[in-house]
């Protein structure tokens, strides 16, 4: 009986361990959110979520480079206690042309310096804009993640649909075809996605409570023998 015991509480301590796994997981990578809006949404935020994977070493500086053959316009910076933020701009291949003109330039880079992540923190950085593009059905901004010891972690790669995620995907913000109108709106994708994974999580939390009551129902009956 002891024997039965012991492997039931193994298996019970593989699945909570699976379901912490899952969890770290998911939350790795620098990430944008939402994680999807409408094409040509207008005055929003991106957030970019960075946390640092490192145990013996800070996070001090963050790059985000943003598409210029589909330019987000109107990009201002949130001020983010302890970090200074330095914004690079570029003349556009193709002019945009918008209700208010035509926009020659702009922001290509946005780069935070003199902050720091630590081991097993993270920081949002808020980027608000005017105006997303229209023409495309999502934007890639490729991310460079810098740590106090030299090391860069570059967040650039890009998954082909149908493969799997690569070691270092690049933050992806996915364009619906609905259109925003004047006001910027973020799709239920990122409340849905954010459900799905949480009802993932809660079935292994399930069947690690019903590996429990297991172990709970053999002992007892032991113990009535």
């Amino acid at each position: 009986m002891s024997t039965t015991l012991r492997r039931v509480g193994a298996v019970t301590t593989l699945a909570a361990a699976g379901v912490l796994a899952a969890a770290g997981i998911a939350s790795a990578h620098v990430t944008v959110h939402p994680e999807s809006y409408a094409k040509g949404a207008t005055d929003g935020v991106l957030t970019f979520r960075v946390p640092n994977e490192e145990d013996t070493a800070s996070t001090t500086e963050v790059q985000v480079f943003l598409p210029t053959d589909h330019p987000v316009l109107g990009v201002l910076v949130s001020p983010h206690d302890g970090w200074t933020p330095k914004v690079t701009t570029t003349r556009l291949k193709k002019p945009v042309k918008t209700d208010d003109g035509t926009i020659t330039d702009a922001v290509s880079e946005i780069t935070w310096t003199g902050g720091k992540i630590t081991a097993g923190q993270y920081e949002d950085f808020d980027v608000a804009f005017g105006q997303l593009p229209d023409d495309t059905s999502q934007l890639t901004f490729k991310t460079l993640q810098t740590y106090s010891d030299g090391k860069t972690v570059r967040w650039i790669e890009q998954a082909t649909q149908g493969d799997e995620e690569p070691e270092n995907p690049a933050p992806v913000l996915k364009l619906t075809a609905e259109r925003a109108g004047t006001t910027a709106t973020a799709t239920s994708s990122t409340s849905s996605d954010s459900t799905a994974r949480g009802l993932g999580i809660a079935g292994l939390v399930v069947g690690v409570l019903g590996l429990a009551a297991a172990v709970f129902a053999v002992r007892r009956g032991a113990q009535r023998q």
